[in-house]
């Protein structure tokens, strides 16, 4: 192998170095056994010099079972040592992870198994059992599991490991354009897609993530959902993978995260929206933290309020706009945000902040057919309400074995030297304001179609969750396109009983009656707990939401 990891184009050629100059500094803490106060020790820690020995073996035992640079390589395994270990054991040996979002319906996981068509199988003893009952990955010729005997499988995951042991440096020469894994989205606002990811991508990604948040090694990160926690080493910064659930964030325990923030002295913590929810309403301070990363969804702007209140004066509460397929694209940080609140609760959109450097940002007007070349497009003037798209180094190119969903997402641009780069439509709808920062205003497939015009989702609601009996509203569309019927579907707060509904009700129509953009809106649906996205518990899903609001007024 070459000794030159400074040269490769891989999230992992930094451990090597780390390993080298920081031998004991610690990567990555784990929760292990519970003690009598329910409360993970964190027992089990890797150092740079063992995260970067343990995972060359690893790379090196699987290449003698045929896992070597290309092979596509389904990954079910919780967040555990073992996760990470075999997630830079394969990048190192260039092979090509495939992950599942945890939020996917599981009815869709198994076709999106078979579309990526893995050569190989890793999962924990429950995904082999699935495995062989649901018929997944029949591809997978090596199948090795994470537990304490080979069932169903060919191998476990430490007899790979001592398999490889002593082998030395393992990292691969990967080069820009190798695929580096493929990340399946969750599919909650359409059909699940395997979005592939080269080894630029992931270089590019922490380079941003670096300049965007001004993240510096030797900090200590708690990452809440994650496949995050694989930036940090590559950031030289050490992660506390915290004690709970990541697919179901809303139901996390805060007293547990505040232990280990305060045990570890933890000073950046990433999580969804519905985590900073558990936080914000949990209360306590949290006052070793210096930055907060929230994404996957709008963070509501009282949790924003309340989290900065709990954060020290100098920290930084970040909200960056992205998706898999393009992350970081902008970033606002919460003082800004507050700043604007009353101008999305009055209907102007969510705020998101100005593009991330070297990105750029553009807003063209909204179709819905593909579009094969940036010359067919109508670019938008600022302050027009339009389709975001972005161009930059983490802009993904296509889809895995989608080429229909491919030529709908994908733009080809050609500059005036030759060159040409791919540019991402986000599947969003926005503007440009005069400032150059850019306003959210929903997802382009939830916009509705009316006699009288489009209504946008983060335009609309806002204006009606500024009720305090309301905890949250969607815009749904009933009928055929271009002359939908606006429905707002209500759930109420805990507590607010059904009979307050027709005072509520009455209530709404007046606040709706107050901007021109709302006045239309007249059918208002009461529902008693929203679908919602099981990882972020904040994606509403509107689909089911429409398919109900249909019914209820045929009924």
């Amino acid at each position: 192998m070459n000794d030159a990891p400074r040269d490769r184009c891989n999230i992992a050629a930094s451990l090597p170095r780390l390993a080298a100059e920081f031998p004991d500094r610690i990567a990555m803490r784990c929760p292990g056994a519970r003690g009598r106060d329910g409360f993970a020790r964190y027992d089990t820690a890797l150092t740079y010099r063992e995260l970067d020995a343990r995972s060359d073996a690893i790379a090196a035992g699987l290449a003698t079972r045929g896992i070597v640079r290309g092979t596509r390589t389904v990954v079910m395994v919780r967040p555990t040592p073992e996760f990470f270990l075999l997630m830079f054991a394969l990048f190192k040996a260039g092979a090509v992870p495939v992950l599942v979002d945890p939020g996917i319906d599981r009815r869709a996981l198994k076709q999106c198994l078979d579309e990526a068509q893995p050569a190989a199988f890793i999962g924990i003893p429950l995904a082999q059992c699935a495995r062989v009952l649901l018929g997944w990955a029949k591809s997978a010729r090596v199948r090795i599991t994470t537990g304490a005997r080979a069932l169903l499988a060919d191998a476990t995951l430490a007899q790979v490991e001592r398999e490889g042991a002593g082998a030395g440096s393992q990292l691969a020469d990967t080069q820009p354009d190798d695929v580096a894994a493929i990340l399946f989205t969750s599919g909650s606002t359409g059909v699940p897609k395997g979005v592939v990811y080269r080894h630029r991508h992931f270089v590019a990604q922490i380079a941003l993530l670096r300049e965007a948040f001004g993240i510096e090694a030797g900090g200590v990160d708690l990452p809440t959902f994650p496949p995050f926690a694989l930036f940090d080493p590559a950031l030289g910064v050490t992660s506390v993978i915290p004690d709970m659930d990541p697919t179901k964030p809303a139901l996390a325990d805060p007293r547990k995260l505040h232990a280990a923030i305060a045990r570890f002295g933890v000073d950046q913590l990433f999580g969804s929206p519905a985590l900073m929810g558990v936080l914000a309403r949990h209360g306590a301070p949290l006052p070793t933290l210096r930055r907060v990363t929230s994404a996957g969804a709008p963070v509501p702007a009282d949790v924003v309020a309340r989290m900065r209140e709990l954060l020290p004066a100098d920290a930084r509460f970040w909200t960056p706009y992205g998706a898999t397929e393009c992350l970081p694209v902008a970033v606002i940080e919460g003082g800004e945000l507050q700043a604007t609140r009353a101008a999305t609760e009055a209907g102007a959109g969510t705020c998101v902040g100005r593009a991330v450097a070297p990105n750029v940002v553009r807003i063209i007007r909204i179709r819905d057919d593909a579009i094969a070349d940036w010359s067919e497009v109508e670019e938008l003037a600022r302050g027009e309400v339009g389709e975001i798209t972005v161009a930059g180094p983490t802009a993904t190119d296509s889809y895995f074995n989608r080429e229909a969903q491919t030529r709908l997402a994908k733009i080809r641009e050609r500059g005036v030297d030759g060159s040409e780069r791919i540019v991402h439509r986000m599947g969003d709808v926005g503007y440009l304001d005069a400032d150059g920062r850019l306003w959210f205003c929903g997802r382009k497939s939830h916009r509705v179609e009316t006699v009288a015009g489009p209504l946008y989702t983060e335009q609309v609601e806002p204006v009606f969750n500024t009720h305090p009996d309301v905890r949250r509203t969607a815009l749904v569309g009933i009928g055929a396109h271009d002359t939908q019927v606006p429905v707002l579907c209500v759930e109420l707060n805990a507590g607010v009983a059904a009979g307050e509904w027709p005072r509520v009700e009455r209530e709404l129509r007046a606040l709706g009656q107050a901007h021109g953009h709302t006045r239309a809106i007249d059918r208002f649906l009461r529902h008693a707990k929203f679908p919602v996205d099981i990882r972020h518990n904040a994606k509403i899903g509107r689909e089911k939401l429409a398919v109900w609001a249909a019914g209820q007024l045929r009924g």
